[in-house]
């Protein structure tokens, strides 16, 4: 855990920042002195982030943004700099997700999930990137992946290419910008218990439980630990780690076990 004032004068943007893992980042990025903009499609929920974000002392601004939508996400970085004078860091966490086999998911709802995942993932670092790079003092992109994005995940066809062309971004960003100071990473969390996912992934306690089974630490993940390494990539400790994939997962990637069983499936 890093200490408090670790990103004084820094302004950060989390999409996703509603609920989940987007939440708690934005959280742990405003303990350590960021001022946060947070956006998402439900404007409730960004207002309740940044409630929480204002009770512990901090300050915030919730934009509501379909990162699927270009003109929306440059509204996001312009009032993020509008508001706060600057922009240093990105964290793309907005995603889409639920498990079906491939062959009953249907043209939008394939176009559901990659849009909001690799295409908002693009626009949401090009437009931060433009800004970093006009400011000419580095910055740092941070994305969110999931493990099959090179392992494969039957059930999750849709996701699984949508964070695999994520992490290929990442990777060509990081070295494009570069010279201009701007790191660009990954992390990729393991089952980590959070509303959200758990509704996508484990619906029922028996799959809550086959899954954990699976980890080799023997649990889900908390939205904390998660923060936690985010904010670490993110940060000047990190000033020499881009292109890279930071694996926090308690070993479960290693199993390789899918989410089909959620629906009843099994393999072979």
């Amino acid at each position: 855990m890093l200490a408090e004032g670790a990103f004084e004068g820094k302004v950060a943007i989390v999409t996703g920042g509603g609920s989940g893992l987007g939440r708690a980042m934005a959280l742990e990025l405003a303990r350590l002195g960021a001022l946060v903009v947070v956006g998402g499609r439900r404007p409730e929920a960004l207002e309740e982030t940044i409630a929480l974000i204002e009770d512990w002392g901090g300050a915030g601004h919730a934009k509501p943004t379909d990162v699927r939508d270009p003109e929306q996400v440059d509204a996001l970085v312009a009032d993020a700099v509008t508001r706060f004078g600057r922009l240093d860091v990105l964290v793309n966490n907005a995603a889409g997700n639920f498990v079906a086999r491939a062959e009953d998911i249907s043209p939008n709802g394939w176009r559901a999930v990659v849009g909001i995942v690799l295409d908002g993932g693009f626009l949401c670092s090009r437009a931060a990137g433009r800004r970093m790079i006009e400011q000419g003092e580095g910055g740092a992109i941070l994305s969110v992946l999931a493990s099959y994005a090179w392992t494969g995940g039957p059930g999750t066809v849709h996701s699984a290419a949508a964070k695999a062309g994520l992490l290929a971004m990442t990777r060509t960003l990081a070295v494009e910008w570069a010279g201009h100071g701007i790191r660009v990473n990954c992390i990729c969390p393991g089952p980590t218990d959070t509303e959200g996912a758990g509704q996508a992934l484990w619906p029922t306690e028996a799959d809550r439980a086959r899954v954990a089974a699976t980890v080799p630490l023997g649990r889900l993940g908390t939205p904390e630990e998660i923060a936690w390494w985010a904010a670490a990539l993110c940060s000047r400790y990190a000033g020499y780690i881009t292109g890279e994939v930071l694996t926090i997962d308690g070993g479960h990637w290693l199993e390789q076990e899918s989410y089909l069983p959620a629906l009843g499936a099994t393999r072979g």
